[in-house]
């Protein structure tokens, strides 16, 4: 409504009279309410005091109470992980697959190390070595009959003539083994195998030629009677055999006391402990033409190529490389043999002995021999070797009964 005199406008005394407690003109009472002054529209501003359209309007700042410490700005909040390609957090998920991909890696490991020995078992040849007739009754612990044989079989051409193998028909036994394992310590006992005995149907002979004659069985009677020893499992290895596995474990290390050079077995080595392969542990072992107590010697160099074979096969690299443990195992087919009644659990058994005979857990010894013939057994010494093996009482053999070389006398 517009202010116009007689409706209550500023110029209208009673419209000042009626709202404010004044009269005409008079100037209104000390506690009389003030007017306010009406605020003109920026329409009806003068045209130099309306705001530009574009300008930025100030707001009027509140200042604090009395007294009161202004208040500081709230900290800006922390920015948040940037979200990556592939939908985001997949940095925060790394972790979890790590902890998902490492028991599948070891069950896998343990899948590959069970499996590849059962499947080289299935290729490996099984023997029928025990004998007819009377034998020795069951006995505490376990007996193994180890064979090194000379046969060719699996060797094509090229491969006798590395191995200097000579005869390619020939099947002696060049190295016959007796190892116990039991409630003492494990034993590895060589028989020389020029060793003269009663053999079944054949009379006196040299114990190597009972394979030939009779195979498996007539040599583990041959054993058991000149014994009284019973023969619970029976391994065969060929000449192939052990170059297959000395490659397979990555080589060996062997210490000659002295340099060897032997034609006959392809042999050329030199003083001291050294690394050699296969073909080179083959020839060390069967080397005894340049020995001067022949046959002892090549019984205690075959005793520390198995030893060595052991310490490697031991090795937990040979378990953990996948390439060396399938080497190792697949070596096995072809060049060994095992008893027609051997279990895969047996042949871990054996080999897991085989591993300690050369340590603290184990003793090697060669077959007492008297000084006037290394054929003949001393049986003074022979007999309570024998005895500790029926007893399971390995514990018992002294160092005079157990030596090296077989001798009386020399470690």
């Amino acid at each position: 409504m517009a202010d116009r005199p007689g409706n209550g406008g500023p110029e209208d005394g009673t419209k000042y009279g009626w709202l404010y407690g004044a009269k005409g003109g008079q100037e209104p009472p000390p506690d009389a309410t003030r007017a306010i002054p009406r605020q003109q529209r920026p329409s009806q501003r003068p045209q130099h005091e309306r705001p530009r359209e574009d300008a930025t309007r100030v707001m009027p700042t509140q200042q604090p109470p009395p007294g009161r410490a202004p208040r500081s700005p709230a900290p800006a909040p922390a920015p948040g992980p940037r979200p990556t390609r592939g939908g985001g957090g997949s940095r925060l998920r790394r972790p979890r697959f790590w902890l998902r991909l490492v028991p599948l890696v070891l069950a896998l490991w343990l899948v590959y190390t069970l499996a590849v020995p059962f499947f080289a078992w299935r290729s490996t040849d099984k023997v029928a070595f025990a004998p007819d007739g009377d034998r020795p009754g069951d006995q505490p612990g376990t007996t193994y009959l180890m064979v090194g044989s000379d046969s060719r079989k699996g060797l094509t051409k090229e491969e006798r003539k590395r191995f200097s193998t000579g005869n390619p028909s020939s099947e002696l036994t060049d190295t016959i083994m007796l190892l116990h394992t039991g409630d003492g310590p494990d034993v590895l006992l060589s028989i020389p195998r020029d060793s003269v005995v009663d053999m079944p149907g054949h009379g006196e002979s040299k114990i190597n030629s009972a394979y030939s004659r009779g195979g498996a069985k007539l040599l583990v009677e041959t054993i058991e009677n000149a014994t009284g020893i019973r023969i619970d499992e029976y391994v065969e290895i060929g000449l192939g055999g052990v170059a297959g596995v000395v490659d397979s474990v990555g080589g060996i290390e062997v210490c000659p006391k002295k340099a060897i050079k032997d034609k006959l077995a392809g042999l050329d080595i030199a003083k001291g402990c050294q690394e050699i392969d296969g073909t080179e542990a083959l020839a060390y072992s069967r080397s005894r033409k340049q020995s001067a107590l022949g046959d002892l010697d090549r019984v205690q160099r075959q005793r520390e190529v198995v030893a060595a074979v052991g310490k490697k096969v031991l090795s937990p690299w040979t378990v953990v490389n996948p390439v060396r443990w399938w080497r190792l195992n697949n070596a096995v087919p072809g060049f060994f043999g095992f008893g027609e009644d051997t279990s895969t659990l047996d042949a871990g058994r054996w080999a897991l002995a085989m591993t300690k005979v050369g340590g603290k857990d184990g003793r090697t010894c060669t077959m007492p021999v008297t000084d006037g013939s290394a054929n003949t057994w001393d049986r003074d010494r022979a007999e309570p070797i024998f005895q500790a093996f029926i007893e399971d009482r390995t514990d018992d053999i002294t160092d005079a009964q157990c030596t090296a070389s077989g001798l009386p006398g020399r470690r």
